[in-house]
């Protein structure tokens, strides 16, 4: 539960959650029906008010527990407002398949689409006939993209990219990818353009990262440089590779990149895999499990694992 809510460590617990589990439990809620639901919503303790508390239990334990839901009594169980417009759009989001991860989410959350009415229904038909699957986190990525932007605004986003090379199709296929890619402003585009630029890249082998790995654009300049840096000068791994493998500036230097690095360059070191450096996407690209099955436990040489290891962990 902290995992996943950690402000509940920050609630008194005489003064609110004490009252709030007494409170729930006065409704004549089982202790397993309110572990069960408490569990896998723990927001719901950080709710005020007996009454807004009761709306959101009852929709959990209906959307958990009720395949024919009966969110449309709630709604009409206390007056119109956010409230009821998030009861009522969740419960749409619910028959279109969203799993309970993101439906709870959104429930407990203050998000703009869902607090809406007409606009989220508008929004809710723009986002479907897109394609996204309202089963994923990019469908509710996209919700909140397309919710906060007018007609006016992604109209010129479109023609930001168009002006940097990017066709129509490139443009969509990037949001469908990473939908946050149309609230890249001009200034940030052309800041990331700078930087790759700057690291050696051309416009087209920029276009064409971006093409493959939009998030790239929403990198810090700073992190595009260590990144860049420590693959290229470190690893000696030539441009071209990050050009066509861009998603490895997403993983992270110090839990990733460092340390898998680190254990080829020993085994070159050693000469135990030749004279000719792994290609990136071997290295970088695959599981954990995989990286050591094929790097560090497959040596006959207990010792020799051990170092390796060490090597590892202490990247």
């Amino acid at each position: 539960m902290i995992g996943i809510y950690p402000r509940l460590l920050l609630l008194d617990a005489e003064k609110s959650l004490g009252p709030k589990l007494q409170f729930l439990q006065s409704r004549e809620a089982s202790s397993f029906e309110l572990t069960h639901i408490v569990s896998k919503v723990p927001e719901i303790l950080g709710k005020k008010g007996d009454k807004t508390i009761s709306v959101y239990y009852d929709f959990i334990k209906d959307t958990l527990h009720d395949k024919s839901s009966k969110y449309e009594k709630l709604c009409h169980s206390f007056p119109p407002g956010n409230l009821e417009n998030k009861i009522r759009n969740v419960s749409v989001l619910r028959e279109l398949g969203m799993p309970h991860k993101l439906l709870f989410s959104l429930l407990i959350s203050d998000s703009q689409p869902v607090c809406g009415k007409e606009k989220f229904e508008g929004t809710l038909k723009k986002v479907v006939e897109m394609g996204f699957d309202p089963t994923t986190g990019k469908f509710v990525e996209a919700l909140n993209v397309i919710y906060k932007m007018n007609e006016k605004t992604i109209e010129e986003r479109f023609n930001l990219y168009k002006s940097l090379g990017f066709d129509v199709g490139d443009v969509w296929s990037s949001f469908k990818k990473w939908p946050i890619s149309l609230r890249v402003t001009e200034k940030k585009m052309l800041d990331s353009i700078e930087t790759f630029l700057g690291l050696g890249f051309s416009r087209d082998e920029f276009a064409k990262m971006v093409k493959h790995f939009p998030p790239c654009i929403g990198l810090s300049p700073e992190t595009v440089k260590k990144k860049t840096q420590f693959l290229v000068k470190k690893m000696n791994w030539p441009l071209k590779a990050l050009v066509s493998n861009p998603a490895v500036l997403g993983y992270s230097l110090e839990k990733r990149t460092v340390p898998r690095g680190n254990v080829i360059k020993a085994l070159m070191s050693k000469g135990l895999i030749g004279n000719e450096l792994p290609s990136m996407s071997c290295v970088l690209m695959c599981t954990k499990q995989v990286f050591l099955n094929r790097y560090v436990e497959n040596h006959e040489d207990k010792h020799l694992v051990t170092e390796l290891m060490a090597i590892y962990r202490a990247s």
